[in-house]
């Protein structure tokens, strides 16, 4: 019982503190308001404004009259407002307002000396007197300081209208041109005839139905005018407004833009006639991973029909169709493939991915990935089969020459035109004691014929065979004999192949010859 007793008590309280605190803020206000009424009896016409912070709380009533008779933009504080209006005599006047607070009391005196501004600071408020001095009297005539603000922003529009770097103009229900600023009037004097006189109103620069069409439409109408002795056409977006009776026309120049689309045009043709007729496929996929380009030749290499080319597909729903039309490997398992189609973006997005599909149908094609402006990959599909073909024909047939010359008995090099060793057999390497196929470097004759001298005894014929191999032109079969420095004794032969190259055949004799290492007979004729 005690404690409901007690909790009343609080709860009583609290309300008579809360309400003695709101007839005390109240009996400020009105003495606020009486005091601002008594200095306004005081002199006739007083303009005193009462602002706290920026929201005006009181007014005198020729106050109140000036502050509803300027023009006032939307959104704009109440002081914001009073400030524009007064913002022709009195300069930077805000910022010197913001020191009120602190020095308790202002006077700021306008710069044409005619008007001052009385500040002071009370109670949290600021008390604002506007006080004219040409008059002798405390007050400004209302629609004097009004009409000088109008004036102000008059003259603002119309320095912006006339140096505004865009043709700007007013025409009536008749179609007749009532203002234009001056970028209107340079361009129709230079539409004119240079015998005809300027008058008014100037000449009608676009045709009567462009600017019906620019009023009708939601979007700029761009249209063309060729001037007087002018061979190049102007480009212009017609922008139209209603204001009032009259429409408010604007013609902002394009020729740049036109030129950039007309350029950016015949650039997208070009290429996209190049890449009609390339024979590789290309697929371009924006940063959503969309198809947002491909060429005829990716239909050919894909076997994927138009129509879902056409849809944009996404990345991995272009890589599944693939997948489907068995267009690319075979993967071991689902999960594993996409795995590696992540990756493959992956490497694309950092130009890296480059590979070779062997497709399940016998064919082969190079795949590569590479990035574009703006998050986009591209992926190139070429068709290798022949190439891969010919390459394993190529290397097939190299292998069985080599296999032939392995069978044979006798040592055998052959040389290039420019001397380099391009063959040589197992017997040769088991001869010399040397295995040209396990060097990085290219082994010339020079290199060959040192390591021959190692094992052979000094003769003429490994220099006849540099001037044999050096010849140009017909060149004639010759053979020579070289002794060994163990003993044996080998039957060289030279024999010139096509395109240049030389064939040396070494065979390895049972006996030593009667007459010498060499049989100087049967050396070629030059030498």
């Amino acid at each position: 019982m005690f404690n409901t007793v007690l909790s009343i008590g609080l709860v009583l309280a609290a309300f008579c503190v809360a309400f003695t605190a709101l007839f005390a803020l109240s009996i400020v206000e009105t003495r606020r308001k009486k005091t601002l009424r008594r200095e306004a009896t005081l002199t006739d016409g007083a303009m005193v404004f009462m602002f706290d912070d920026d929201r005006m709380v009181d007014a005198t009533p020729a106050a109140s009259q000036l502050m509803a008779s300027g023009p006032r933009y939307e959104k704009t504080s109440d002081w914001g407002h009073l400030a524009n209006m007064l913002g022709a005599r009195f300069p930077n006047l805000t910022e010197q307002m913001g020191d009120l607070a602190e020095l308790g009391k202002l006077t700021l005196t306008a710069s044409d000396g005619g008007n001052r501004i009385k500040a002071e600071w009370r109670d949290g408020l600021a008390r604002i007197e506007l006080v004219d001095l040409e008059g002798g009297s405390s007050a400004m005539p209302m629609d004097r300081l009004g009409f000088e603000a109008m004036q102000h922003e008059l003259n603002c529009l119309r320095a912006t209208a006339q140096h505004v770097p865009l043709m700007v103009w007013r025409e009536n229900q008749q179609g007749v041109i009532t203002w234009a600023n001056r970028a209107y009037l340079d361009m129709a004097t230079s539409a004119m005839d240079p015998d005809d006189i300027a008058a008014w109103p100037p000449k009608q620069i676009f045709e009567h139905a462009h600017l019906t069409d620019a009023s009708e439409l939601d979007q700029p109408r761009r249209v063309a005018v060729q001037l007087h002795d002018d061979d190049t056409r102007h480009w212009f977006d017609l922008h139209a407004v209603q204001a009032g009776d009259e429409t408010l026309f604007t013609a902002v120049p394009a020729d740049k833009v036109v030129h950039a689309e007309s350029t950016l045009s015949e650039f997208v043709t070009t290429l996209t006639k190049t890449f009609a007729h390339l024979p590789i496929g290309l697929a371009i996929f924006d940063r959503k991973r969309q198809l947002t380009l491909f060429n005829p030749a990716l239909t050919d290499l894909v076997t994927l029909p138009i129509d879902f080319l056409v849809g944009k597909p996404r990345l991995f729903t272009f890589l599944d169709r693939l997948r489907e039309k068995r267009m690319m490997p075979e993967p071991k398992d689902y999960m594993s493939w996409r795995q590696q189609m992540s990756d493959l973006e992956a490497a694309a997005v950092n130009g890296t991915y480059e590979e070779t599909w062997a497709l399940p149908t016998g064919q082969t094609y190079r795949v590569t990935g590479r990035p574009h402006p703006d998050g986009a990959v591209a992926f190139l599909f070429e068709d290798i089969t022949a190439e891969i073909s010919l390459t394993r024909r190529f290397r097939a047939e190299l292998e069985m020459g080599q296999s032939a010359l392995d069978s044979f008995g006798d040592a055998v090099a052959i040389f290039s035109a420019g001397g380099v060793l391009s063959m040589s057999n197992k017997a040769y390497d088991q001869l010399w004691g040397n295995d040209p196929s396990i060097s990085l470097a290219d082994v010339n004759l020079g290199d060959a014929i040192s390591t021959w001298r190692q094992t052979s005894m000094e003769t003429p014929v490994w220099n006849q065979l540099k001037e044999f191999v050096a010849t140009n032109g017909k060149r004639t079969e010759w053979s020579a004999r070289v002794n060994l420095r163990d003993g044996r004794v080998l039957e060289a032969q030279f024999v010139p192949m096509v395109r240049g190259a030389t064939m040396a055949r070494f065979h390895l004799l049972d006996a030593l010859p009667q007459f010498g290492a060499l049989d100087i007979d049967r050396l070629p004729a030059e030498a």
